[in-house]
């Protein structure tokens, strides 16, 4: 039981060697870092609304349908690539089906442009 215990050893120093550093690093970045931001850096920036304000508040719905396009469109690209590099294998049925997904993510794009969810007032 000692012997099994001692190959655990390296692995307890590596990790409180870890901690002792990464607490050392956090620590010290408190203590140099200077802690006064300005009016500019609390501005609003690209997020549309005032920074530090109450977290449990409302945000806009058009938020949401930007990220929702987002992983739309991200998933997409990501099965365009393996698809566009297995077309020769896949014959005309691979071709036909990311046609299918494509023209199913082409209509949900249409519909959010119709609905007005592109524009942002």
């Amino acid at each position: 039981m000692n012997d099994l215990l001692l190959e655990y050893l390296p692995i307890l120093i590596f990790i409180g060697i870890a901690v002792a550093l990464a607490g050392a690093i956090m620590l010290g970045s408190f203590i140099i870092g200077t802690q006064n931001p300005d009016v500019e850096k609390n501005s609003a920036y690209e997020c549309g609304f005032e920074a530090f304000d109450d977290s449990r508040g409302r945000f806009d719905v058009r938020f949401y349908l930007v990220a929702i396009l987002f992983i739309i469109f991200d998933l997409e690209v990501a099965f365009l690539f393996p698809w566009a590099i297995s077309l020769g294998s896949i014959g005309v049925f691979g071709f036909w089906s990311m046609m299918v997904f494509l023209g199913i993510l082409t209509i949900g794009f249409v519909y959010e442009w119709r609905k007005g969810a592109l524009e942002w007032e």
